[in-house]
């Protein structure tokens, strides 16, 4: 309890006499609540005094207290518990992602040791969803958070203008580092009307694998005006094979769209969720909401259990609440350790998944019963090709018979 008291303490006011200079209690103090609630942004709802201190219904004290707790405020203890850890885990976690090699978070299972996995050199994480959604807005945050390259936009953001959308998948190296482990990659959303293409174009990366500048349309039939589609990416750059799924959805559009009757937005993502062909290791996705700073604190939880909700995953686990924009409309720092660990912790979470989806390594005999299955099935084939030729030809035989 004395720890949540200092979280919510705000620093005390204070004159200094000596210099003649008097500050006023009540500036400082509105100055101070506006710079709590600024990252603090759950702290402005009921559950909270005007100084950001939470109250007794957020931390039960026995069982019957614990299993009453609703879903909403479930997501209000997360929200404070991302915020309990973030000041001091924050370099630590980003510390473990520098050092990050692929593999490193594997947890020995099935009695295969390690190097008897097919562990590729980089770890891929692809970033998918609707045209938008932040994907690319992401991006630019894990540099700035994880790179600690400032405010420099590393990728292409849309910035709600059509046609300024990302165009090709783009390979990402969001620690700035030659000894990097892991890659981030940036795809084109799709648009709510081309759902279905979008998530078959979708389902090819995963399955065959994405390359550096490889072009993707997002669904759509023909490519956008003014933009010249190549032949493919260049053959030097390595494909990589998709390691774990990160769905980037706007929950701030997800919200508005049902409050004015509109489901779309919400079907295509939960449709894009569950897909059979984004699953890794029998493990969902994971879920990143963005542009909740677009709504009100009331607003923002209400979206989040609507969509968690309908995707069927925990209001409070199942989703990181990642806002790539703060109230100044600069990508989110050092200032906002909140939603820094948030990310940082979305990454982390991405990568253990990735680790556990990592194969076995195939053996000199399973290679052989590979090549010895596919001469059988070509001769299968064939024999089957002579049968169905040969029985047309008795059969034509037969009527020339008959009709002499």
């Amino acid at each position: 309890a004395g720890v949540l008291e200092e979280l919510g303490q705000l620093p005390e006011m204070r004159s200094d006499a000596g210099d003649g200079i008097a500050t006023s209690e009540e500036d400082e103090s509105a100055a101070g609540k506006q710079h709590l609630f600024s990252c603090c942004w759950w702290r402005s709802l009921p559950e909270f005094d005007d100084r950001g201190r939470p109250d007794g219904s957020l931390y039960p004290t026995t069982a019957a207290e614990v299993s009453a707790l609703t879903p909403r405020l479930r997501v209000v203890k997360e929200m404070e518990r991302l915020a309990l850890v973030a000041h001091d885990s924050l370099d630590d976690l980003r510390h473990k992602l520098l050092s990050y090699r692929a593999g490193d978070l594997w947890v020995p299972a099935g009695g295969i040791p390690k190097d008897g996995l097919d562990i590729p050199p980089v770890v891929t994480l692809l970033l998918v969803g609707p045209a938008g959604s932040g994907k690319s807005s992401l991006i630019n945050l894990m540099y700035s958070v994880l790179g600690r390259s400032g405010l420099i936009p590393f990728a292409r953001t849309s910035s709600g203008k059509k046609g300024r959308s990302t165009r090709c998948l783009e390979e990402h190296n969001v620690l700035r580092s030659t000894r990097n482990g892991f890659c981030v990659y940036d795809t084109r959303g799709f648009e709510y009307d081309r759902a279905a293409e979008g998530m078959e174009e979708v389902a090819g990366w995963v399955q065959d694998g994405v390359r550096h500048r490889q072009p993707c349309s997002g669904g759509a039939s023909e490519p956008e005006e003014g933009f010249r589609v190549v032949d493919g990416p260049a053959p030097r750059f390595a494909r990589r094979k998709v390691n774990c799924v990160v769905v980037v959805a706007s929950v701030a559009e997800i919200y508005r769209a049902l409050k004015a009757g509109n489901a779309t937005p919400l079907e295509a993502t939960r449709a894009l969720f569950h897909s059979p062909s984004l699953r890794t290791c029998s493990e969902n996705p994971i879920l990143v909401l963005t542009h909740g700073d677009e709504l009100a604190a009331e607003e923002r939880i209400e979206g989040r259990l609507r969509v968690c909700e309908a995707l069927g995953v925990p209001e409070a686990t199942g989703a990181y609440d990642v806002a790539c924009l703060n109230e100044y409309g600069l990508l989110v720092d050092e200032l906002d350790p909140v939603t820094a660990y948030a990310l940082t912790e979305a990454v982390y979470r991405a990568l253990l998944a990735a680790d556990r989806s990592h194969q076995p390594k195939r053996k000199g005999m399973d290679r052989v019963v590979y090549v010895l299955s596919c001469i059988l099935w070509s001769v299968s084939a064939l024999f089957a090709f002579l049968s169905y030729c040969f029985s047309k030809l008795a059969r034509r035989e037969r009527c020339r018979l008959k009709m002499m």
